[in-house]
């Protein structure tokens, strides 16, 4: 899965342009502004992609858990119609069944508990890549804010960008809380 693409290099360009033809010295800061926040957002996009990626092996690697459980389950419940039939026919079941039953229940409750596991983590790395996808759309947004900033000439629209630019760094800096659980 790959994490969401960051198309602000038209942006930068034009903010760019706009710099090196303006004498109002708060266009730089929109430049400069602008260029942190599409780091900010290139790197919030490689992490975004790599908690999904890893989001989708965690649950594929639960469901695998989960098909070796039914396998398990399957083995054990012929095993129990054998004991069944062997006792219905006045026949002792022989101990080794008895006890591998037994095995089966116990390597069944590993499984069980690795695959839960396994779906926590996998919800984990999603709240993650939620977080850090949010912060990269509020980078994208503020880069864009700050380009309309520039090209209508209002500084009051490059201070909203970086307000917006503020929130997609707390979006950034809770999926650092979220991603350091696990």
């Amino acid at each position: 899965m790959e994490g969401p693409e960051v198309p602000t290099e038209q942006l930068h360009e034009e903010i760019h342009h706009h710099v090196e033809h303006s004498r109002e010295l708060w266009v730089l800061g929109v430049a400069l502004s602008s260029a942190l926040l599409a780091g900010l957002a290139a790197v919030g996009a490689l992490m975004a992609g790599h908690h999904a990626n890893e989001a989708m092996l965690a649950q594929i690697e639960s469901s695998d858990q989960w098909s070796y459980f039914e396998a398990k389950s399957i083995k054990q419940g012929q095993l129990a119609t054998k004991i069944d039939v062997l006792s219905a026919l006045g026949k002792a079941p022989a101990n080794a069944d008895e006890a591998k039953i037994t095995q089966y229940d116990a390597e069944k409750e590993q499984i069980q508990r690795k695959a839960e596991q396994l779906e926590k983590d996998a919800q984990d790395h999603l709240r993650t890549h939620q977080a850090l996808a949010a912060s990269v759309t509020m980078f994208q947004i503020a880069i864009a804010v700050g380009a309309i900033a520039v090209l209508i000439r209002r500084r009051a629209f490059w201070l909203g960008s970086l307000v917006v630019g503020a929130i997609g760094i707390v979006f950034l800096v809770q999926s650092f809380i979220l991603g350091g659980q696990h």
